[in-house]
Parts: C-alpha cells; sequence; structure tokens
C-alpha cells in the first residue's frame, strides 16, 4: 500500500474505522472513480447511438427514454401520463431543459403531445411508434452487451452481486447523519488553515 493510502487507513483507525474496513473503503473509492469517470464519458450511449445510426444526442436520447418510462429503471404503471415535469424530475434537469428536449423530439417525430384523460387541461406526452422503436432498440442494445459480459458471470455470483450493490448503492444516503462522525470532522476542520479574511 502506498505510503499516503496507508497514513490515511491510520487516521482513519483513529476515527473508529477500523484498518481492514479502512483499506477495503479506499479500494472501493477507487474503483468507483474509476467507474465514474467512464460512465461521465456515456461510452454505451455513445457507442448505441453510432452502432444503431441514430439522428440524436444523448440528452435527446435521455428525455426520449424517460418519456418511455422503462419500469426497471422509473418505476411506475405503463399508463402513466408523463408531463414535461416528470422528465425534468426523472432526469435531475432544470424544467425549461426537459421543455427544449421534449419540443425537439416532437419535432423529430418521436415524441406527440396528447390531452390527459384525468385533467383535459393537462398536455402530456407520449412516445411515437418510431420513438418505441428507437427506444426499443437502444435497450436491447445495452442488455445484449451487458449480457454478453455477465454471461462469464456464475449464477451464484450474480445472485450474490445484485443484491449488495443494491445495499451499496445506497450508501450516500448515509451522508444526510454525519452526528456520529461528528467529533472526527470538527477534528478536520480544525486542522485546515485559515480562511483568509482578504476579499477577492
Amino acid at each position: 500500500m502506498a505510503t499516503r493510502d496507508a497514513d490515511m487507513v491510520e487516521k482513519l483507525a483513529d476515527g473508529g474505522i477500523n484498518e481492514d474496513v479502512g483499506e477495503s473503503a479506499l479500494e472501493l473509492d477507487a474503483i468507483l472513480q474509476r467507474w465514474r469517470r467512464r460512465i461521465m464519458k456515456r461510452e454505451l450511449g455513445h457507442r448505441a447511438i453510432a452502432d444503431l445510426d441514430l439522428a440524436l444526442d444523448l440528452a435527446q436520447l435521455d428525455a426520449l427514454t424517460a418519456i418511455w418510462a422503462p419500469a426497471n429503471e422509473f418505476g411506475g404503471e405503463p399508463d402513466d401520463e408523463i408531463m414535461v415535469s416528470t422528465v425534468a424530475a426523472r432526469l435531475a434537469i432544470d424544467p425549461s431543459r426537459a421543455s427544449r428536449l421534449t419540443t425537439e423530439l416532437i419535432r423529430l417525430g418521436l415524441v406527440r403531445r396528447a390531452v390527459s384523460q384525468f385533467d383535459a387541461r393537462r398536455t402530456i406526452l407520449e412516445v411515437t411508434t418510431e420513438g418505441d422503436r428507437i427506444v426499443s432498440a437502444v435497450r436491447q442494445y445495452k442488455f445484449l452487451v451487458l449480457g454478453n459480459y455477465l454471461k462469464g458471470w456464475t449464477a451464484e455470483e450474480i445472485a450474490t452481486f445484485i443484491p449488495l450493490l443494491e445495499r451499496f448503492s445506497t450508501w450516500s444516503e448515509t451522508l444526510e447523519d454525519t452526528s456520529p462522525l461528528a467529533k472526527e470532522i470538527a477534528r478536520l476542520r480544525e486542522d485546515l488553515p485559515e480562511k483568509s479574511d482578504k476579499a477577492g
């Protein structure tokens, strides 16, 4: 283990995190940082668009998928009504950006506006037949690639990995309660250089 990493594990031990857990935390962080950099590049999305020769960019594809609403990704029921605000919430983007994206998709003939069955004053979004074909093809592409990778795993490995990944995916929610770490966080803050009073 590199000196800086060893020092970090030692500092974590002072904060009540034993050495094995500390080393595991560093290892997990390294994996997540490499994964984050690859995900941010959206390699699979770019490849799908190129290999399927789609006249869309990734933002448009994301919005189209949010309207198509795959249950494994967004939950809900097939007959749930989708509005621009739904797209904004699902993609965690500004409503004005969601509005621009859906307008582009309507212009491309992949989405259409419709009237809500529950409230005639409300405009909803529906995927057209062409839009449905695109999302279905992209999802099949993605799962062919992922399935091809998982073929090399045993059933036991997959059965172990999925619930553990699901469990681990909630770890950042613990950021909301750092009270058990208050003493260590205060010590870290005290060890930092004082903030400069100089403006600009």
